[in-house]
């Protein structure tokens, strides 16, 4: 179910956001919900994966090793 806030945005911050908007020719409201609906996907995933490393880290670096400097180069 979607849901709708109000929020309130300095002059140039819509303006910003309608020119943005715009080169995506999509309405200002639709990028704008986009861009929140990215940013809270991407803090999940980050809460996600420190909550996998503080769990499963040391295990996981037990059965696989540490990063070597030759394969750390390598990426």
């Amino acid at each position: 179910m979607a849901r709708e806030i109000r929020i309130e945005i300095s002059d140039e911050a819509y303006e910003a956001l309608e020119r943005v908007a715009a080169e995506k020719h999509v309405p200002a409201e639709d990028y704008a919900g986009r861009v929140l609906d990215a940013d809270l996907m991407r803090s999940r995933f980050l809460e996600g994966a420190r909550s996998f490393v503080t769990e499963y880290g040391q295990a996981f670096a037990e059965r696989f090793g540490r990063p070597t400097k030759h394969s750390a180069d390598a990426a």
